[in-house]
């Protein structure tokens, strides 16, 4: 690296928040399958143990060592749903129980992998995960859970939406004492990556080595330092050169990640994967997704113009990571979790980012929907109608989208939930049309794929 290279990388890190956000070590758990359930949980603590044993003790050596913080260790494993043939919910939860107890044995922080893959239809052992869902993430502590019920191949399967979208619920009651928190555990996914890093969506899909690193790498403090200093040195960039400035920030990003990431496999023994480039923020002033969107000139976040200015950043974000590495993968780009970001949340605060503009921005945004509030009376068919409507943006669109809602038991739209940490808070939204497409949900089944997906 030249010396003006290893500068600016100093400077990322000791000035700008630039940090690994996750280590995510992928571990299949395919060779646990077993009929007898107290066998199957005791194989499963038996490998994850042997694989990740040395996982939180390398990443601390290694960060020590080029002084990058690594803020999370986390583990994605092979699909619950996959592990117990005919299973019930009362195994399913065992093996929640199983996963929860084996992380905290290593020290990792989160575990991905209580997940159902059912865009096209459910298992009755799937259909029991969903159910399985509430109790076992209110029950444990470090177990995060994902459902895929739409793909651009697929369709959308509404009988999956109207099963989840009472789990919602259900979990954020089990939680109440915590805002619902046991919500933020779970996402609802249309065309789910198999490779993602990053919870709660994170699993190890079926075409992926038996163990394999994968990193997420954040860095929206670095991209909003950029383009400050273009601005401050070049007063008339137009926003061309504002694109160049961010791609060739998330090009310094992402050789970062991948550094850390081939050592951190190599260390282990396991296969490196991809690196995700996710500008996921932190509640952190300085760390934020909104501050880059106010540091480029939208100075009311949900203003016309917001959705042009991620568009911008999303498609720099991407552009400026494949350049660096071939390995980028996951979700890569621009994230907007309305709690976890300062100046969204201040925006919603507002009433400037509304729930109908965040919709619009997640058409071109990486993820979807993400850490929002909503009134904790809304009824399940609105819940299913909202996860319908993001899930669609996905398939006609062929991207990824998610939805991670939070009903707060006892609070309404204007009050403010508090989830603490790095999930931060946020003033509740207001859900608008409350019961509107109530019948037309009820009708379930599933909404045909689109014309373009089919062969020829």
């Amino acid at each position: 690296m030249r010396t003006e290279d290893i500068l600016t990388t100093l400077r990322m890190v000791q000035e700008e928040n630039l940090d690994v956000r996750t280590v995510t070590l992928g571990i299949s758990l395919l060779d646990c399958c077993d009929p007898d359930i107290g066998r199957l949980c005791r194989k499963i603590a038996l490998k994850i143990t042997r694989k990740a044993g040395s996982l939180v003790r390398v990443c601390d050596e290694i960060s020590g060592r080029y002084g990058i913080p690594i803020v999370n260790k986390r583990l994605a494993v092979t699909p619950a749903s996959g592990l117990v043939a005919g299973g019930s919910e009362e195994a399913l939860f065992q093996v929640a129980r199983a996963l929860d107890r084996s992380v905290q044995e290593v020290g990792v922080d989160l575990v991905g992998g209580f997940t159902a893959l059912v865009q096209k239809g459910m298992t009755p052992t799937e259909e029991a995960l969903i159910r399985a869902i509430p109790r076992s993430l209110s029950e444990t502590e470090r177990v995060c859970a994902s459902v895929n019920v739409a793909s651009t191949a697929a369709g959308i399967n509404v009988d999956a939406i109207n099963l989840v979208a009472r789990q919602v619920l259900e979990l954020a009651r089990r939680t109440a004492d915590h805002d619902g928190f046991g919500a933020a555990k779970l996402m609802v996914f249309a065309n789910i990556p198999e490779d993602n890093p990053f919870m709660s969506g994170a699993y190890l899909g079926y075409g992926e080595p038996d163990c394999v690193v994968n990193i997420g790498v954040s860095g929206p403090g670095v991209v909003k330092r950029a383009v400050e200093r273009l601005r401050e040195q070049e007063p008339d960039a137009d926003l061309g050169e504002m694109a160049d400035q961010i791609k060739r920030t998330s090009f310094r990003v992402t050789r970062v990640g991948e550094l850390i990431g081939r050592e951190v496999a190599a260390r282990l023994g396991v296969e490196f994967g991809i690196v995700d480039l996710s500008l996921a923020p932190t509640p952190r002033v300085g760390d934020s997704v909104g501050e880059v969107l106010e540091a480029m000139g939208v100075s009311r976040i949900g203003a016309p113009g917001s959705t042009a200015a991620v568009a911008l950043l999303n498609d720099a974000v991407k552009k400026g990571g494949l350049f660096a590495s071939s390995s980028v993968g996951g979700l890569s780009g621009a994230f907007v979790p309305v709690s976890e970001d300062r100046a969204l949340a201040e925006a919603v605060r507002r009433g400037d980012l509304t729930l109908e503009k965040l919709e619009a921005i997640t058409s071109i945004c990486s993820v979807g929907l993400d850490m929002i509030p909503i009134p904790g009376d809304t009824d399940p068919e609105t819940i299913a109608a909202l996860i319908a409507d993001e899930m669609s943006i996905g398939v006609i669109n062929r991207k990824t989208t998610s939805v991670r809602i939070i009903p707060v038991p006892g609070k309404a739209a204007g009050e403010t939930a508090v989830f603490g940490g790095l999930f931060g808070q946020s003033t509740i939204m207001p859900v608008r049309g409350v019961g509107g497409a109530a019948e037309f949900v009820r009708h379930g089944g599933r909404i045909p794929a689109p014309l373009q997906s089919l062969n020829n």
